[in-house]
């Protein structure tokens, strides 16, 4: 097997565990599209009561088709007593309020009405491209678990995206969930007034994490499965080939080490002459031949 050359092995196994690794990256990504593409919000967790900075992170999930508006709902049930909006170069904001049947009373004063839409319009976001979209909440509300934000996504081709559903427990992810910020309980500063500006990057929910999880694990796992097989295929494939010119080789092998290892026929004849003198008195002189001529007397 020796004499067969390793890199023909190599050249056989190398282009197809490529292969293997190709096709499994390319699941992944293939998996992890669709659930990056849904609007998230950053953080997805703040304590309730708190000031925090909120951004939404909306992609364009439309692949010949321009992102032209985003219209994001507040929820007014809990109002968010001062909600600000910060500019995005290149689009037109519009805000719409709500007057509330209960003012809203914090630190800062008493509140009538609350922020219950943004509008974000004017600019795009192309294909292959997301945009964020930031607003200040001051302060969060308290006395519920969580915020709801819909929004409604609208293309240049006239599509309309509405990122409302919720997920339901023992349910798979919704296709257009809506995204949701989790309110927690937070600790007051020694004025009374809870102040915590949470910012973070790249956050995902929960349920998405879990799928991107679960879908690495079984692509993995065929990787692996598909990369047994072909070393398994590989190594036959190795002993057919190999096994009658192993043999061969083998026993070439054989012959040369015992003609190594004898002397030739003239070096065997000149041992046997060179030990003849050393036999001693035991030696067996050698004979005359018949027909030589006698000596006369």
């Amino acid at each position: 097997m020796r004499a067969l050359p390793g890199g023909f092995v190599r050249a056989r196994i190398l282009p197809r565990t490529a292969v293997v690794g190709t096709a499994a990256a390319a699941a992944v990504l293939l998996l992890a599209v669709p659930a990056l593409a849904h609007i998230t919000i950053t953080p997805d967790s703040v304590p309730a009561g708190t000031a925090a900075v909120l951004t939404f992170h909306v992609p364009n999930e439309e692949a010949h088709a321009n992102t032209t508006q985003v219209d994001m709902q507040i929820p007014t049930t809990h109002p968010i007593a001062q909600l600000l909006v910060k500019p995005v170069p290149g689009w037109k904001i519009s805000v719409r309020a709500v007057t509330l049947a209960k003012p809203v009373v914090t630190d800062d004063g008493q509140f009538t009405q609350a922020v219950s839409e943004v509008i974000w319009s004017g600019g795009q976001i192309v294909p292959g491209q997301f945009q964020d979209f930031t607003v200040s909440a001051d302060p969060l509300p308290q006395g519920v678990s969580q915020m709801v934000f819909k929004a409604i996504q609208t293309y240049s081709n006239g599509d309309v995206v509405r990122w409302i559903d919720l997920a339901q427990p023992g349910q798979p992810e919704p296709d257009h969930p809506a995204p949701v910020l989790a309110l927690t309980t937070g600790a007051a500063t020694a004025s009374g007034k809870t102040t915590t500006t949470a910012t973070a990057a790249g956050s995902v929910t929960d349920g998405t994490a879990r799928a991107l999880a679960i879908a690495g694990l079984l692509v993995g796992l065929l990787a692996g499965l598909l990369a047994l097989a072909v070393a398994g295929r590989a190594r036959r494939s190795l002993a057919r080939a190999g096994g009658p010119g192993g043999g061969a080789s083998l026993n070439g092998g054989a012959s040369s080490h015992a003609e190594a290892g004898a002397p030739a026929s003239g070096d065997r004849g000149t041992a046997a002459g060179k030990q003849a003198p050393d036999s001693g008195r035991g030696a067996t002189k050698v004979a005359a031949p018949r027909n030589a001529p006698r000596r006369r007397r």
